[in-house]
């Protein structure tokens, strides 16, 4: 069974206090999971979020990784076309050689046109910026000066990881795939689209390079652990429903991903399964559901999420330890 711990440190209201107990708790519950076997940590990018998602992703990452020696963190999506890529490339890089080669960022063009007008760069020109930046970004890691923007740069330090370790290439549609066939990068849809998986390796075949795909399972669920879920509903069920509603406005018509609900209650939010509360019995359950040589269904923790209390989250994690790791490992291991 593969867990992911899920952190965008979003906390409705901005409460200032709130938000500093969610960065805080962020880097704590990471230590604990990297102590626990807990192999990943999955973080975001908005920025002028009402809730405040954060807009800081790789400081997020610094943080974590600092805290933490096993883990691996993973930012999707990385909004490269935001940022100068030759800073990305710098902090990239450093986060590597620090981290031991736990980072990686899946490149994201984005798909809210308020974060371009902010950071006043035209929406029209999203491709355009990711394809720049990309291969600036490359180029950056190669240690050699190189032209960008009509003047001559040097980028230092070089990473210590390759190109198709630390940066991936985000989006489900064709000039994705074809976008990273080109550059000799992983592709990172999503949504579990196989039909875009095979068009990705026609295309590297046609390039003359090589990659591969990192796609979500076909089940994607948010989980929370609980010994009674309808009390934890009652109590818990609006974060969740915040931050489902919110995602959801973002996406234009049209668009989906392994993260889009569709619900606008608390009760379609349960009755959908994009977001469960599971006792630890039945986290086991679906941990042990996979055949063999099967990855089966991804548990991806989300412990604060929507603003939650982080002692709740703390309650979720704790539980999925303590009750569900230890089991599964127990009843997954061969016998005789």
């Amino acid at each position: 069974m593969l867990s992911v711990l899920r952190f965008n440190f979003a906390v409705p209201g901005l409460d200032r206090g709130a938000l500093a107990a969610a960065y805080q708790a962020g880097i704590e519950m990471a230590s604990y999971a990297d102590e626990a076997g807990i192999p990943m940590v999955s973080l975001e990018e908005h920025h002028g979020a009402d809730n405040g998602w954060s807009p800081a992703p790789l400081v997020n990452a610094g943080l974590i990784l600092g805290a933490t020696k096993r883990v691996h963190v993973i930012v999707q999506a990385l909004l490269v076309p935001l940022s100068d890529p030759l800073r990305l490339a710098e902090q990239l890089a450093v986060l590597d050689l620090a981290g031991r080669g736990r980072i990686t960022a899946v490149a994201g063009l984005g798909y809210r046109p308020v974060e371009y007008a902010d950071a006043g760069l035209d929406w029209s020109r999203r491709g355009a910026l990711m394809d720049e930046s990309l291969t600036a970004m490359l180029a950056a890691w190669t240690g050699e000066p190189f032209e960008y923007r009509g003047r001559t740069v040097r980028v230092t330090p070089p990473p210590a990881s390759p190109p198709a370790q630390l940066l991936w290439v985000g989006g489900s549609a064709k000039v994705s795939a074809r976008r990273a066939a080109r550059l000799g990068l992983p592709l990172c849809p999503a949504n579990n689209l196989p039909e875009l998986e095979a068009y990705y390796y026609e295309q590297c075949t046609q390039q003359g390079t090589s990659g591969f795909v990192v796609m979500p399972p076909a089940e994607t669920a948010f989980v929370h652990v609980a010994e009674d879920p309808d009390k934890a509903w009652a109590e818990l069920g609006e974060h969740f429903l915040a931050e489902a509603t919110l995602y959801s406005s973002w996406q234009p018509e049209g668009q989906t991903s392994a993260a889009h609900s569709h619900a606008t209650t608390v009760d379609e939010l349960r009755a959908e399964g994009r977001y469960r509360i599971l006792t630890p019995d039945e986290c086991v359950r679906r941990g042990l559901s996979a055949g063999p040589g099967e990855l089966g269904p991804v548990t991806v923790l989300h412990p604060l999420c929507g603003g939650m209390p982080p002692e709740r989250g703390w309650e979720s994690l704790r539980l999925f330890v303590e009750k569900v790791l230890p089991r599964v490992a127990a009843e997954a291991a061969p016998t005789g």
